[in-house]
């Protein structure tokens, strides 16, 4: 690992202890459950002091994707020098840090297992309080750590409970009503494809290359969204569920019909009609969770984008406009927090703390591990 893969993130910060503590805590956050290894040091008044990710995107993008056994071995290799660095960079030794938290699930457990043996090392060897946090959590609760505007500006906005989610990060792609830490409803999620999965296969089919969901977000801005016609899975059905396999049929159908080679503005066009599609299904999807009983007696003030999908401009700006059309307030992480990283896992864990939460025995790390289940 060269330190040139090592991204230093310098976070504004919201200050005022949310608990009106004097001293506030100060949490160590470590997450390895896909193809970033980070860490952060995060303070219960929303300070975040450091924060570094080691990403492996190089490595995997030959490929098309992550391949697990690569991610697992990286993150063996970079995990004490990210902890390390990070450490220095918030000016603490691990004597002045108050709990660790580490990712446990869910994720490529061979990933996880080397975050989570990290968190539990460092725990026990310290005698510090150690909290297993839900991957998913962490980008359920890190607008609460940070939120901002549609653009990605870090904005002022208070996350309180409850709020209505869209969590879109990996293979997930769920609507939860979250009425407090680890207490998450679930609203609707998607009966086969993920909203990332389809951005990076038809990125993949394009030859865009990986990450696919920055790369077509980026081409569909210059490309005109109705030059072809891609369909809304389930968009005249009641409920809130997500289909995304049928657009990504569509796409494969489409190109087979007409192969390449294909001019930029046939690009950038079919970037952004699927990109439409994608927006519309979203659109409509929340629109009837805003509707759903659950969810009106709950009566949430805000809707919140959170996940790696989160970064997708379009779908930023129409859940903006959604809120502002139903007297919600939007709230989204900023572009640096939406996908996987250490300071969301640390602001989780400082949650879980609060709420009693911290680990006793000695548990296994999970490869699937439903937020409902939490």
């Amino acid at each position: 690992m060269t330190d040139d893969k090592i991204i230093h993130i310098d976070m504004g910060t919201i200050t005022g202890d949310v608990n009106g503590n004097d001293k506030p805590l100060l949490c160590l956050g470590i997450e390895s459950s896909c193809d970033e290894t980070s860490a952060s040091v995060v303070d219960s008044n929303r300070n975040v002091l450091s924060h570094i990710i080691y990403s492996q995107i190089p490595e995997h993008q030959k490929y098309g994707g992550v391949v697990p056994e690569l991610a697992a071995r990286a993150h063996i290799l970079a995990i004490d020098q990210v902890i390390k660095q990070t450490l220095e960079r918030a000016g603490k030794t691990i004597d002045d840090i108050d709990i660790i938290a580490g990712t446990a699930g869910p994720g490529l457990i061979g990933g996880v297992l080397v975050g989570w043996m990290a968190a539990t090392g460092i725990a026990q060897s310290t005698g510090k309080p150690l909290i297993a946090v839900n991957h998913l959590e962490g980008h359920a609760l890190v607008s609460r750590l940070h939120a901002s505007t549609a653009d990605g500006t870090d904005g002022k906005t208070t996350v309180d409970f409850p709020y209505l989610l869209m969590l879109a990060s990996g293979g997930h792609c769920q609507i939860l009503l979250v009425r407090g830490v680890g207490q998450y409803e679930l609203i609707g999620q998607t009966l086969d494809d993920s909203a990332g999965e389809a951005f990076d296969k038809i990125a993949k089919m394009l030859g865009l290359g990986y990450p696919g969901g920055p790369i077509v977000d980026t081409r569909a801005k210059q490309g005109n969204p109705t030059a072809f016609k891609f369909p809304r899975p389930l968009c005249d059905k009641p409920g809130c569920d997500f289909s995304f396999s049928g657009i990504k049929t569509a796409g494969r159908v489409f190109l087979d019909k007409n192969p390449g080679p294909h001019s930029e503005e046939f690009i950038n066009d079919f970037c952004a009609s699927f990109q439409a599609s994608v927006v519309d299904c979203i659109v409509n999807r929340l629109n009837n969770a805003i509707r759903d009983a659950r969810v009106k007696d709950a009566n949430p003030k805000t809707l919140v984008v959170a996940g790696g999908v989160a970064k997708n401009s379009a779908i930023r700006s129409a859940m903006e406009k959604l809120a502002k059309d139903n007297k919600m307030v939007f709230a989204a992480p900023p572009m640096n927090l939406c996908t996987d990283n250490g300071a969301m896992i640390a602001w989780a864990g400082i949650e879980n703390y609060k709420a009693g939460k911290i680990v006793h025995e000695p548990i296994a790390p999970r490869p699937r591990w439903p937020l409902t289940e939490m």
